[in-house]
């Protein structure tokens, strides 16, 4: 077992209200919480993993290179590995989401 307790999992916060949280994974798939201010977007980028990504609070917006769809709390979206997205915060209020990547990723993704 590998415990991971919130408040000391390994942490990205490169802007104000905008961070993440490796939380308990493995090799085969790993967890991140993150949160994004209003207004707030990814990059549009791809990676070898797929990707589901769950809205937990507020509204999120997934857009493709093909579709556009907006998250409401508790919805989620699959993406394919390789496939390019981005994640915009379009709400008014903080947006909070978990990602599960499989397979798993090192955190050294955003801290290198």
């Amino acid at each position: 077992m590998r415990h991971v307790e919130f408040d000391d999992a390994e942490r990205y916060e490169p802007e104000e209200g905008w961070g993440r949280r490796a939380l308990a994974g493995s090799e085969g798939f790993s967890f991140e919480w993150f949160e994004k201010p209003p207004g707030h977007s990814s990059p549009m980028h791809d990676h070898e993993n797929e990707q589901v990504c769950l809205c937990l609070e507020g509204e999120l917006t997934v857009h493709t290179e093909e579709e556009t769809v907006t998250l409401g709390e508790y919805d989620s979206v699959w993406l394919d590995a390789w496939e390019s997205h981005r994640v915009e915060n379009t709400g008014e209020e903080r947006a909070v989401g978990l990602d599960v990547f499989a397979p798993g990723r090192s955190f050294d993704f955003w801290t290198e």
